[in-house]
């Protein structure tokens, strides 16, 4: 539910105050990029990929990927799955946490959409989840399968990252993810001058949903299900 943020060019200067505002417990490598780690699940980059190489488009409209570029991004079509192409713009929205705060984040929210079994936001730095543009005519997630908690495979440089959708953006801007998302990626997690400007293909199965949403252990169980029955039926 964050306001996207600018490009993150445009975004140096306010870095640069947000840094100076870091809390003490706030390391530099907290906020440094993630060492590459194994993929998540048996289903490997490659093999997603070459499952969405073409695009079915479903949504009415395209997307932009941050406020000042072209709407270029289409919500696509498969058999258990819609997906997209973007950037990685990343969410530090839910819980107060070292590296998520109004300190290091100057768009910081204290809320998501959708919340823990105990009822708290989420956690964006623990907790891998994805950002879902809130419904508009361009195109209704909830209308194509898509719920709180839904499972996403992230794909990035031969990586593969499972999430649950975690959050709802602007309506007419695609491409966020939790700041342990990035990390789990090996992109610089910082929700200022962090994020990737392209090349991130976000895959979200039908009617998914990780028990509890908290669960990033459910998300990897199940998504990897979902992973191979999708390379299965596509």
């Amino acid at each position: 539910m964050r306001t996207r943020k600018l490009a993150l060019a445009a975004a140096s200067g306010a870095a640069l105050l947000a840094t100076a505002a870091l809390p003490a417990t706030a390391s530099n490598a907290t906020r440094a990029a993630a060492p590459t780690r194994a993929e998540e699940g048996s289903v490997g980059a490659a093999d997603l990929l070459a499952k969405v190489t073409t695009c079915a488009q479903i949504s009415s409209g395209k997307y932009r990927t941050d406020n000042e570029t072209s709407a270029t991004v289409p919500v696509c079509g498969k058999n258990g799955a819609v997906f997209w192409k973007a950037d990685l713009d990343v969410d530090c929205d839910g819980q107060t946490t070292s590296a998520c705060n109004r300190g290091t984040d100057p768009w910081f929210q204290g809320d998501t959409a959708f919340h823990q079994s105990n009822g708290k936001p989420l956690n964006a730095e623990k907790l891998p989840y994805v950002v879902v543009p809130s419904s508009s005519s361009i195109w209704n997630y909830a209308s194509a399968g898509i719920k709180g908690g839904g499972v996403v495979a992230v794909v990035y440089h031969g990586k593969v990252a499972y999430a649950v959708v975690g959050d709802t953006g602007p309506s007419r801007i695609i491409g966020e993810a939790s700041y342990a998302t990035a990390k789990a990626l090996g992109i610089n997690p910082d929700p200022a001058t962090g994020g990737a400007e392209s090349g991130v293909t976000y895959i979200l199965f039908k009617n998914s949903q990780a028990k509890p949403i908290e669960s990033h252990s459910a998300a990897v169980s199940l998504g990897d299900e979902l992973a191979r029955q999708f390379i299965a039926d596509n």
